[in-house]
């Protein structure tokens, strides 16, 4: 079994940051890629940033140098720095980590979620 956790979501002003903490733990031979999503009320889920176990990076482009999408390998955790934050950026972040594990005598690829991490950006 794998499980993934998010943390730091919160409340914070316009123009405020804060940094979203995903750590995955588990039964994990390797992970592949780590993503973060985003999903606001009546909007449809949105793909936020990646960062793959090659350290190549991508961003949607309404964070693009805003976000910053990094990893700590040795405690499996990803990070997703928010600064200049705007009201549109009010979302539930969620994570997404895809790693490989063995089952039934095979590496394979497996797809995990986190449970959501709430941030508010409001005056």
């Amino acid at each position: 079994q794998v499980h993934v956790r998010e943390s730091g979501g919160g409340l914070v002003q316009p123009g405020g940051s804060l940094r979203l903490s995903c750590a995955a733990s588990g039964d994990i031979f390797r992970i592949n890629a780590m993503a973060w999503y985003r999903q606001a009320p009546g909007k449809q889920h949105e793909l936020v940033a990646t960062l793959t176990s090659l350290g190549a990076t991508n961003y949607v482009d309404s964070v693009k140098g805003r976000f910053t999408i990094s990893a700590d390998n040795a405690k499996n955790t990803v990070y997703l720095q928010m600064n200049s934050l705007k009201p549109e950026d009010t979302a539930v972040y969620l994570c997404n980590v895809e790693v490989s594990r063995w089952s039934l005598g095979s590496l394979r690829a497996f797809s995990y979620w986190g449970q959501g991490t709430q941030v508010t950006v409001s005056s």
